[in-house]
């Protein structure tokens, strides 16, 4: 179980490596993804709470990036938050994630990309419920469900 601490390690020390790497050119991009997609994972943007289609879905299956697909997190740690965005408490592997201080806004908080192919996520927090206390804020346009998928 990933830790607040070792979160915070990874934003100084360097991330876990990835099992394999997916890198375009932002033109590439362009042609996969939705003008929307793009715009947050791409240029790291954010949509507006409780707008997404995933902040309140509760199917089985297994969170992906929508970019590359790597598999990010399972539903089964997802859970309402009250943020207006999809919140997990883990990612399903510990390389699965990338963590990069965000010093935007005028606070310091931590980004968190697919460590796959960098594609902007969300951000990580560490007011989450128990054991691991983490809040993983997603947006909706950065995932993907993959229903019954275990």
């Amino acid at each position: 179980m990933i830790t607040w601490k070792e979160v915070i390690d990874f934003t100084k020390n360097g991330n876990p490596k990835p099992t394999f790497r997916v890198e375009k050119t932002d033109a590439e991009w362009e042609t996969l993804l939705t003008p929307e997609q793009f715009r947050i994972t791409r240029q790291k943007g954010t949509e507006a709470s409780f707008s997404g289609a995933l902040c309140h879905a509760h199917d089985p299956g297994i969170y992906a990036c929508i970019c590359c697909g790597t598999e990010l997190f399972d539903s089964t740690i997802k859970f309402e938050s009250g943020t207006g965005w999809p919140s997990f408490t883990q990612p399903i592997e510990e390389n699965a994630i990338k963590y990069e201080a965000d010093k935007s806004l005028f606070m310091t908080r931590v980004e968190v990309m697919c460590n796959t192919c960098d594609g902007h996520l969300g951000h990580v927090f560490s007011d989450g419920p128990a054991p691991s206390k983490l809040r993983y804020c997603v947006n909706s346009e950065s995932i993907k469900l993959l229903k019954n998928r275990k």
